[in-house]
């Protein structure tokens, strides 16, 4: 290809410059001899690798120090002129606009988390997830896409790693390359680094919405119906003990998040997760979070000995984030203890291989115990499954409220009360469907009204949508 688009006019070598396998070429031109049609190549204006160079200097002119005591306008008419000056001395073409950019982008890096602060103020936004320093893809509206945002390089993406990790007293590093964290919003953060991440640092950032989801806000989003709201508020209130399970994604924080929210104002909750992230609304919460091991192996604190403490501090309910282990078994001992009403998720594609999830992460415990008394502790912990499901058009929806009615032999018996039917696919490629009940009433309904907690008896009539 050489040969036919570019012509070599000179070429000599300079001895002294000859080493480590370096060799420079003086004087060397080409000339195009037939060009083709030559492409377009966008410029960029995003001054990744100026605003680095840029942070690096000022940090030698700025009293750090003072930067928590100044508020971001302060802070923002500080920097102003010290960018114009060096955007001046390093001959930058930067108009007014790209300036206050510049200054702003700045005051994200030395603040707060460099190229993403601007899609972590993105309310739209519900993941953003780094593919190594050169990409970056959001989340939006439940679909993927790509944007412009990138870092300098590898070392850049590490420094903001390592400030979220150290944020909440963690590390990540090569003989720990895997760490789970959080934002201050309470974001959820997961990070893979080298040797186990190939392509160089891998970021999932899971974000919350700054206003708790309710049950009433995902009615209007149409994750659940009205009749299923209804019934799941009640079902809170009356104590009835609630798993909430779907895939990666499907939204089962944010549906914990909302059950919560009908929890009495006078109860003492205990929650128990790896990486804090729900967002009660009531009073009186006590959050517990698991401990990673230190650089030695030692001082590791699992969900199990969390949960296993929590039934210490006088809880009315536990709320664990998700069972994953051998905690299950302490959780169906709280649920079967005088701790009605507790909750927590579960990764399962629908309530019956929710139940097999948790009789095998029961058994992992390594209690002796028989497959039939496993069973028999689930029936009776566990009255009510919730399941979420992600569909393929990025929504997300309650497919399915079931409720575990007792033992039948050796067989938990589940009756599903709710359902999501899908009916087709519109002009825009949305999902179709709708809510419906099964005609099934649940068993609990007696003690909702013994309570006082009324529902409206057509909410279960299968011949209307809900």
């Amino acid at each position: 290809m050489a040969g036919r688009f570019f012509k070599k006019t000179e070429a000599t070598v300079d001895p002294s410059q000859l080493g480590d396998g370096v060799l420079e070429l003086k004087n060397f031109s080409v000339e195009e001899a037939d060009p083709p049609q030559a492409p377009i190549i966008p410029v960029r204006h995003d001054f990744v690798d100026e605003r680095v160079a840029l942070h690096r200097h000022l940090l030698d002119k700025i009293n750090l120090s003072m930067l928590d005591t100044m508020e971001p306008e302060e802070i923002h008419a500080e920097l102003k002129p010290l960018v114009r000056a060096y955007a001046k001395d390093q001959k930058f073409p930067l108009n007014s606009t790209e300036l206050d950019k510049l200054t702003s982008d700045i005051g994200d890096e030395m603040l707060g988390l460099g190229p993403i602060e601007p899609l972590l103020a993105d309310d739209t936004i519900s993941d953003i997830l780094i593919v190594g320093a050169g990409t970056v893809f959001i989340e939006r509206a439940g679909l993927i896409e790509r944007t412009p945002v990138r870092f300098k390089d590898e070392a850049h993406l590490m420094r903001i790693v390592n400030k979220i990790v150290a944020a909440v007293g963690r590390r990540v590093d090569e003989s720990s390359p895997l760490v789970d964290a959080r934002l201050q919003d309470g974001s959820r953060v997961n990070v893979a680094i080298r040797p186990v991440a190939v392509d160089g640092p891998q970021v999932s950032i899971r974000k919350f919405s700054k206003r708790p989801y309710s049950l009433s806000r995902l009615v209007s989003a149409n994750a659940l119906a009205q009749g299923m709201a209804d019934l799941l508020a009640a079902a809170v209130e009356a104590k009835v003990s609630i798993v909430v399970s779907g895939g990666t994604g499907s939204g089962k924080t944010t549906m914990l998040n909302a059950l919560s929210s009908f929890i009495p104002v006078n109860e003492r909750l205990v929650t128990i997760e790896d990486a804090a992230e729900l967002q009660l609304q009531q009073p009186h919460v006590v959050r517990l979070e698991t401990r990673p091991p230190t650089v030695d192996g030692r001082n590791e604190i699992l969900q199990r000995d969390l949960v296993k403490n929590a039934l210490r501090m006088r809880p009315d309910r536990v709320i664990i984030g998700e069972v994953r282990g051998p905690e299950a078994f302490d959780m169906l001992q709280a649920m079967n203890t005088g701790h009605e009403g507790s909750m927590s998720t579960i990764h399962a594609n629908n309530p019956r291989d929710a139940l097999s999830r948790i009789e095998q992460m029961v058994g992992m415990a390594g209690m002796p115990m028989s497959q039939t008394a496993i069973r028999s502790q689930i029936s009776s912990a566990v009255q009510m499954f919730v399941q979420l499901s992600r569909l393929r058009d990025g929504t997300r929806r309650v497919t399915s409220i079931s409720e575990i009615t007792g033992m039948e032999g050796d067989v938990i018996q589940l009756q599903e009360i709710m359902t999501y039917r899908r009916t087709g696919v519109g002009e825009d490629g949305k999902i179709l469907g709708e809510f419906r009940a099964t005609g099934l009433r649940p068993t609990f309904m007696d003690d909702l009204e013994t309570m006082g907690l009324s529902l409206d008896r057509s909410i279960f009539d299968p011949s209307r949508v809900l």
